[in-house]
């Protein structure tokens, strides 16, 4: 009897011992597990820093390059920026973030720079003709858009040396940094001409108006009259303003005829009355001024209603005028019973604006506004520059012959 206690004691006593070491095992495993994903959480917590610290290092940079003024280290700092954005992960990338930069600035592919020409060869001879153009960093808009109209006056112009000027400093950064397209300013394009021994400057804008950018230019401009022997300056597309919402002209004529006619050939029609008939209005968006030149888009709207085009409507982003703000807009196509919308730009290039402010998925682009308002059945969009269309490269080679023999 005394002999079975003993067994059952010491069988106790190994039962819990084994028990016991089971149970401390356990716990030390958990520890060991906890301590483990203690330190992995802190190892990912140090690379989210570092993604961050190295993306917001290169959202500086774009940042500090997306100004409008160029001065002695804009090349270098253009240089750097991009060398930053090369040397980060897909995922820093992605994390880029300033008051202007995003992964857009060097990750949107806009086409092949490469198949654009900058014009700015030096030892040119003494006739220039200097393009003067407000910019587009997207590639293939302004090969299409710009590179088009300077294409068509060098072919015009044989004898001339055609070359190009951007007044815009921020987009000349940003194809440069992200491309490394360099292309001259106003200043830098004048000095090269004077640089070149350039005698005879004839200078052809490619601005729709007598606008901001148009004043600009001739500020600038001014201050090199005395370096050359003839500076003569032609009219930009639309040509003088006139007082009015009532003064049109023949470039307006000509403008007006060549969008429309581009606008109902693209969305499938014969005339701009079988696209009436059928429920089609045409809304072309400008990009608007506070500029008195402002009329010019009422005037565009004149035109239009002077040539039949009752199914037209006249657009601006910034809504100046009034009566070209979106909203007012789509209240006049709604009010004329039109049904189906295609939206197409009054731009030379069809670059951010167009793909952006026009035909954009956010919600305050004007196609989102239309289609938001429910009033019609379908709202298509047509991304396509007036300075890619014939007719209006035929109006700058005119211009540009009419400066010419002043």
């Amino acid at each position: 009897m005394k002999n079975k206690m003993v067994k059952a004691l010491v069988l106790g006593l190994t039962m819990s011992t084994i028990m016991m070491t089971g149970s401390v095992a356990t716990f030390a495993k958990e520890a060991e597990a906890t301590e483990e994903t203690a330190e992995t959480e802190e190892a990912e917590g140090e690379t989210a820093d570092a993604d961050k610290e190295a993306a917001d290092k290169v959202a500086a940079l774009i940042d500090g390059i997306y100004v409008q003024e160029r001065t002695e280290t804009t090349d270098e700092d253009c240089k750097a920026a991009k060398e930053a954005w090369d040397a980060l992960t897909d995922e820093q990338k992605a994390l880029v973030e300033g008051e202007e930069a995003s992964p857009d600035y060097f990750g949107l592919d806009t086409g092949d720079a490469s198949k654009d020409d900058p014009r700015n060869a030096d030892e040119i001879g003494e006739n220039e003709l200097l393009v003067v153009s407000f910019g587009t960093s997207y590639n293939d808009s302004r090969v299409a858009d710009i590179k088009g109209i300077e294409d068509a006056l060098q072919e015009a112009y044989p004898d001339w040396s055609v070359r190009r000027a951007f007044t815009a400093q921020i987009i000349i950064n940003h194809v440069q940094a992200r491309d490394g397209e360099v292309i001259d300013n106003m200043q830098q394009a004048l000095d090269r001409a004077v640089e070149n021994g350039v005698k005879n400057l004839v200078v052809q804008p490619t601005h729709l108006m007598h606008g901001a950018e148009y004043d600009e230019m001739m500020e600038v401009l001014d201050s090199y009259n005395d370096k050359f022997e003839s500076v003569s300056v032609a009219e930009p597309m639309l040509g003088e303003v006139g007082d009015d919402a009532t003064v049109i002209n023949e470039d307006k004529a000509a403008v007006a005829e060549a969008i429309a006619n581009a606008a109902v050939k693209d969305a499938g029609y014969e005339t701009m009355d079988a696209a009436a008939e059928d429920g089609t209005a045409f809304v072309f968006m400008g990009h608007g001024t506070s500029h008195t030149a402002k009329v010019t888009y009422s005037q565009m709207q004149t035109q239009m209603n002077e040539l039949g085009y009752k199914n037209v409507f006249i657009g601006t982003v910034e809504g100046e005028p009034e009566e070209t703000a979106c909203e007012a807009v789509i209240e006049a196509v709604k009010e004329a019973g039109y049904k189906k919308v295609v939206l197409r730009p009054l731009m030379v290039v069809a670059g951010d604006h167009a793909e952006n402010d026009m035909a954009g998925a956010e919600e305050d682009s004007w196609k989102s506004m239309f289609e938001a308002s429910g009033a019609f059945e379908s709202v298509d969009t047509q991304i396509t520059g007036l300075g890619s269309l014939p007719e209006v490269q035929q109006l700058f080679i005119e211009h540009t012959k009419a400066a010419m023999e002043k």
